[in-house]
């Protein structure tokens, strides 16, 4: 089996049941808000371009400012469809009453876990919070169980965290649903006491590599894609998933229409 990367007979559903007049939206092209990457959302894109001849505009912008951008305009937003990094903007336009729901058929293709009750979006794909740390002064043993551990006093001054933007604020709105608010506030105050901010998860792992700290926590593909490169921000770095480790789906409900990544991304096709 290989990875489904048609869309056109999904694209075929969603139409008929969310584009307005009659499709004719749709066939004039749909508009794409997109706070995900940008390489990956364009090859959606043109993947569906390709196979349907509808042309898809995409707006790039922050999680945070697309979604008070869509509730600042409403009924009237051109946006066809909005894809995140982070749950939390999400909420945010679930809550204004501006997604449409998705099908049963698409719903089911994606894990309950990774995807909200009310069925007004969903995750597409996973990443892990993860330790990085310094192979050259932690051995296995040293790394802690749970992020939650990072709490004692003892990791004071001797790791590091990226709070500042909507990465981290999916990974503190994970730990509040699972651990609840006195926990997830305990832990931030030990946060704020024990640890170095740095802006960005790749500065975080870069300080980890150069010494400066002996951990950081960070999404894990940001090692791994320095490792696909030349690895120079990540040789002295190695990764320790934790036990109890908090998954941060990456998101892509569809606002009112048309093309859904979740079929992309889920569906299987016949080799």
């Amino acid at each position: 089996m290989k990875p489904y990367a048609s869309l056109a007979v999904r694209i075929c559903v969603l139409a008929a049941t969310f584009a307005v007049a009659g499709g004719a939206r749709a066939q004039d092209g749909i508009t794409v808000y997109n706070a995900q990457h940008a390489s990956l959302t364009q090859a959606w894109a043109d993947g569906f371009t390709k196979e349907t001849g509808i042309k898809v505009t995409l707006r790039k912008g922050s999680d945070t400012e697309l979604a008070n951008q869509i509730v600042q305009e409403g009924a009237a937003s051109p946006a066809d469809v909005f894809v995140t990094e982070n749950s939390p903007a999400m909420v945010l336009v679930e809550k204004a009453g501006l997604f449409a729901q998705l099908p049963k058929d698409i719903l089911d293709q994606v894990p309950a876990r990774f995807r909200p009750a009310s069925g007004r979006w969903t995750g597409v794909a996973a990443r892990s919070t993860v330790f990085a740390y310094d192979k050259r002064k932690l051995k296995e043993a040293d790394l802690p169980g749970s992020m939650l551990d990072l709490a004692d006093a003892k990791w004071k001054g001797r790791w590091a965290a990226s709070p500042s933007g909507a990465d981290f604020q999916a990974i503190v709105g994970a730990l509040l649903v699972l651990k609840g608010e006195p926990t997830t506030a305990g832990w931030l105050k030990a946060m704020k006491a024990n640890s170095s901010a740095y802006r960005g998860n790749s500065v975080a792992m870069k300080a980890v590599n150069a010494g400066e700290v002996e951990g950081a926590v960070i999404y894990h593909y940001y090692y791994f894609g320095d490792q696909a490169k030349t690895g120079e921000n990540s040789g002295n770095v190695g990764l320790h998933y934790f036990r109890g480790r908090i998954p941060a789906p990456s998101s892509a409900p569809p606002a009112r229409a048309c093309w859904s990544p979740a079929s992309t991304r889920s569906r299987p096709r016949p080799s």
